[in-house]
């Protein structure tokens, strides 16, 4: 394959734990390649989670390929600043080709080739494309009647910081994952706080963490469950050490919806009106793939229909990071690092099956 500045093997857009994971195996199999990342560093969405986010693995089960994530006791679970050093330490070990920050705009298709094009004009041409943006840039938040004219703040999970400005207040949390009840754990300790979920909360029990719910989701996905063995789910609620804390104080419990914004808060389902200061939506992201719609391959669903990674339509298009549906769990750590090495070789033998 030509080895060219202008014209690569692959390009990957996004430079997060999915990305960086296809460029490991990329690089062992030896395809010219180039990382296009949208952030100003290393670090991908963990640069934008909150301050005391943690893994829900221990470090021993968090790591890229190629290189242990470091930790005095590799049963620690590693936090966000833990993540973004060892992705700076991880793109300099593998010294791999990175432009940022750019932002893709689109991709087109001309003579065999595919033209990937940033906001600002500049533009790459390669063979084929990772496609490895992720979520986080794609929030979700669900409409509520009248909550266009709530006056408090509204404010999703992948844009909170840390509880500092809400001592007092009166917050509600939206969410039944793991970010709502982490979040709900923390605000708790300075505001006067409530939980809404859809359902009760499933909460793993206190031994079981993110190595345990990886295997039982590439497992259920495989159709290879053990039927003796609970299922489990990566939206189940890991009791890391806050969330512990909060059970403690009795604060983990949660409600129904509410059924409706006012002015100043909210309308519970028994006609209750409650002065709310901040709503947390913890519910949640879509895909984040604006860039590909030039491709014409996002469907109604806001997805791509694929076969194992490859896109159906546009076959030089692949995905990886978006969740089960580009493979088993890849929107994780260790789970990206699996899909990666997987999608990694069939990439490579369909470059060499067609002749790009």
């Amino acid at each position: 394959m030509t080895k060219s500045k202008t014209d690569y093997d692959v390009i990957i857009i996004g430079g997060g734990q999915a990305g960086l994971a296809t460029a490991y195996y990329m690089k062992r199999i030896g395809l010219n390649f180039l990382i296009l990342d949208a952030e100003k560093k290393p670090g991908g969405a963990w640069l934008h989670t909150w301050d005391s986010l943690r893994l829900f693995s221990p470090a021993s089960y968090s790591s890229l390929p190629g290189l242990q994530i470091p930790q005095e006791n590799s049963e620690i679970f590693p936090g966000r600043e833990d993540v973004i050093n060892y992705f700076t330490r991880y793109e300099q070990r593998y010294e791999f080709e990175i432009v940022r920050p750019v932002k893709i705009n689109q991709i087109k298709s001309e003579n065999n080739r595919l033209i990937v094009i940033s906001e600002d004009g500049r533009s790459w041409i390669t063979r084929s494309v990772v496609s490895a943006t992720g979520t986080w840039r794609h929030p979700f938040t669900p409409i509520y009647k009248g909550q266009e004219s709530y006056e408090g703040e509204q404010t999703h999970s992948a844009h909170y910081l840390s509880p500092d400005s809400y001592q007092g207040k009166r917050v509600v949390v939206v969410g039944g994952g793991n970010s709502g009840a982490q979040i709900l754990a923390e605000l708790s300790k300075v505001a006067d706080t409530t939980w809404v979920t859809l359902q009760d909360p499933v909460f793993l029990p206190d031994d079981v963490d993110g190595r345990v719910l990886f295997e039982r989701a590439t497992a259920r996905i495989k159709g290879t469950v053990d039927d003796k063995q609970p299922i489990g789910g990566i939206g189940d609620i890991v009791m890391v050490q806050s969330v512990k804390n909060a059970r403690d104080r009795g604060v983990l419990t949660s409600v129904r919806p509410f059924m409706a914004f006012t002015k100043t808060g909210v309308i519970w389902p028994n006609s209750f009106e409650e002065v709310v200061h901040a709503i947390f939506w913890c519910t949640g992201f879509r895909p984040a793939l604006s860039h590909l719609e030039s491709l014409g391959v996002v469907g109604v669903e806001g997805k791509v229909d694929l076969k194992q990674n490859q896109s159906i339509k546009e076959p030089r298009l692949w995905l990886i990071g978006y969740g089960d549906w580009v493979g088993a769990a890849s929107a994780t750590l260790i789970g990206a690092s699996r899909t990666a090495r997987e999608m990694s070789s069939r990439l490579s033998a369909w470059l060499v099956e067609n002749n790009l």
